[in-house]
């Protein structure tokens, strides 16, 4: 972690929970969707905000994959604005030193979706910045599921002892493989669970909740999270 001046430490790796689009349109008498597009505008700013103040790893957490369980008409807006953010991600991030991955399923996205997503990727590759993950059709269970076939795959074809494998081998083939768990969770949205969002690094992540609703979620209400966390007294099991 960075020290600051002011004593503050700010997190290597930050997660953040993107929720209460639904509410914040709802509140305002808007259909869902509404929500979602004035969500997408924060999540830029804030994104931006965030590598400034030196967090060298950001995952956000976009869709997961119990998502597709919301009505048709509200899945089909979160895609389409998750397609023009791609679009405009190409242009938008192309000044900034961050480079763009994305975790999660992505196979369950039609090929012109796909193609946006690698080329994201692609156009990000060499930037020395914060690494920004997108959670995109992810779920923790599901990743840990898919860690553990590799093993099993690794191990029925003898590359791999059962005897030998570590809590290493688990992460190094999680989406977030190289690098560091998050030291800090946010939620936005006033609830207070994880709801399948990184299960196996947020071992001993801290957790802050706010009542803020994502697409209120401003500048201010990021550093009060992060002053929250100088509070608390990390011991990862100790005394």
């Amino acid at each position: 972690m960075k020290k600051e001046k002011q004593e503050l430490y700010i997190p290597e790796h930050v997660g953040i929970i993107m929720d209460g689009n639904g509410r914040w349109a709802k509140k305002r008498g808007l259909p869902r969707p509404i929500g979602h597009t004035y969500g997408a505008q924060t999540f830029r700013k804030i994104t931006r905000y965030i590598s400034s103040r030196g967090v060298k790893y950001l995952t956000l957490y976009a869709f997961s994959t119990e998502n597709w369980k919301r009505p048709l008409e509200e899945v089909n807006a979160i895609i389409k604005i998750f397609r023009q953010y791609l679009m405009d991600a190409l242009t938008d991030f192309r000044d900034d030193d961050i480079k763009v991955r994305f975790i999660g399923d992505t196979s369950a996205f039609d090929e012109n979706m796909k193609k946006l997503i690698r080329e994201t990727e692609e156009i990000s590759e060499k930037r020395q910045g914060m690494v920004l993950n997108i959670a995109v059709n992810y779920g923790g269970r599901d990743e840990i599921l898919r860690a553990v076939k590799q093993l099993c795959a690794e191990v029925k074809e003898n590359k791999l002892s059962l005897n030998d494998i570590t809590e290493q081998d688990i992460s190094a083939r999680l989406y977030t493989a190289g690098q560091p768990d998050p030291d800090l969770i946010i939620r936005t949205g006033a609830e207070h669970r994880l709801s399948n969002f990184l299960l196996y690094q947020a071992a001993y992540s801290e957790f802050y909740s706010t009542d803020v609703l994502w697409p209120d979620f401003k500048k201010d209400d990021f550093e009060k999270a992060i002053l929250e966390f100088n509070k608390r007294s990390r011991r990862f099991g100790g005394v």
